[in-house]
């Protein structure tokens, strides 16, 4: 007789950022799948899934009833830090496991989260030592007025004045708010080397596409001139662009489709049997996907779903992911990854220009990061020196 064990999926599949949500879900969909059909696995998990539908009030509720009522003790869930932070005090409440997939701002340890998405350092950090290096350092900063928005912008601020540089400006969108108008004109006129968009969802989609129609009309503007660049954009987001659009801004993120590994393709292949040739791959579908094998893997090993003893278990291992090589730190619950730096084609799909050469321990507090050697990196990248591997 399998062993039965709730796995609570807590993610808005509506919404203005249901596209994200939808990545997730699939992904731990297809991993949950997997784990149904191996008849010889101890473990066979039963998902309950909650579609908030970007409301914060219902991540409360529905977060409260997967603990308490469906007795979830791990739970897959929340897109926004808002949401992240206000599920916190519930896990910790019930004595749960949040797995957050997620890019985010840092600044946060909980042990009640395990954090597989990526911290400061492998997002913005390496996507700023290529920019300032490769395109100036006169920079325009957007954002969705909440947390990740305001934090990601101050550490961005940080590395720009690293080097000498100048934040021209600094604005912010409420959610779902798609009147992109006033920041295209602050934009125009400051004439930035490059624009940061940290926007969510709806908001970032109708930015992207009002910077092209300001690009079609002002040429100085084309993405070979003054990219729009972006940790939290991803493959699954681009049809709500469009391709043109899309096309030439640059993205960091721990995974892109064009990834070529073993691991990799056999995602791939995994992802076509079940959605089919056409279904893009993004690092969101590999996190939920992962997010739910490396707990597997755990309970399996040890015979137990008790967080403490997952906790232990997940930091003696290293996992071989889609993603990469990827091991939890006993010391932040944080996940050890591999940053790549992407441009957007005209298909859809995101190439990828650099990778770093091994995976990197998250820094979430950024606490070993020094800024001065971060300006040697990257005036030493003006004079033809890489950190990253440049991937041809």
């Amino acid at each position: 007789m399998r062993e039965e064990i709730a796995i609570g999926l807590l993610y808005s599949v509506t919404g203005t950022y249901g596209m994200i949500g939808r990545d997730v879900l699939d992904g731990a969909m297809l991993a949950l799948a997997e784990n149904a059909a191996k008849d010889a696995c101890p473990v066979r998990f039963r998902p309950v899934l909650r579609n908030p539908g970007g409301n914060i009030e219902a991540y409360l509720s529905m977060g409260a009833d997967l603990m308490a009522r469906d007795g979830c003790r791990h739970v897959l869930g929340t897109i926004t830090s808002i949401a992240r932070k206000e599920i916190i005090p519930l896990v910790e409440k019930h004595d749960a496991l949040l797995w957050y997939v997620l890019p985010y701002e840092g600044f946060e340890a909980c042990e009640n989260v395990i954090y597989t998405g990526a911290a400061p350092n492998q997002h913005i950090v390496p996507l700023f030592e290529h920019m300032l290096a490769q395109y100036g350092s006169a920079v325009c900063l957007t954002g969705s007025n909440y947390v990740w928005g305001w934090e990601v912008n101050r550490i961005a601020r940080e590395l720009v004045n690293a080097v000498g540089g100048q934040v021209l400006g600094e604005r912010y969108l409420p959610f779902d708010d798609t009147d992109t108008a006033r920041l295209i004109d602050e934009i125009e006129r400051k004439r930035p080397d490059f624009v940061l968009n940290n926007l969510v969802g709806t908001s970032s989609y109708a930015f992207v596409r009002a910077y092209h129609a300001l690009g079609q009309r002002n040429p100085d503007f084309a993405p070979e001139v003054r990219p729009v660049v972006s940790c939290n954009l991803t493959e699954c987001e681009l049809p709500a662009i469009g391709a043109e659009a899309a096309r030439g801004h640059l993205c960091s993120a721990i995974f892109f489709e064009n990834a070529d590994s073993d691991e990799s393709r056999a995602f791939r292949r995994k992802v076509t049997r079940a959605y089919g040739a056409e279904r893009r791959l993004s690092a969101y579908l590999v996190a939920g996907y992962e997010a739910v094998r490396m707990l597997e893997r755990t309970i399996v090993q040890t015979g137990s779903s008790e967080i403490d003893i997952v906790r232990r278990a997940l930091y003696a291992q290293e996992f071989s992911t889609a993603a990469g090589p990827l091991r939890i730190s006993a010391e932040t619950n944080h996940a050890s990854l591999t940053p790549h730096l992407g441009r957007i084609n005209g298909h859809l799909s995101i190439d990828i220009i650099e990778k770093a050469a091994a995976p990197i321990p998250a820094d979430p507090w950024l606490v070993n990061f020094d800024t001065s050697e971060f300006a040697r990196n990257v005036h030493r990248r003006r004079g033809g020196g890489r950190q990253l591997r440049a991937v041809r």
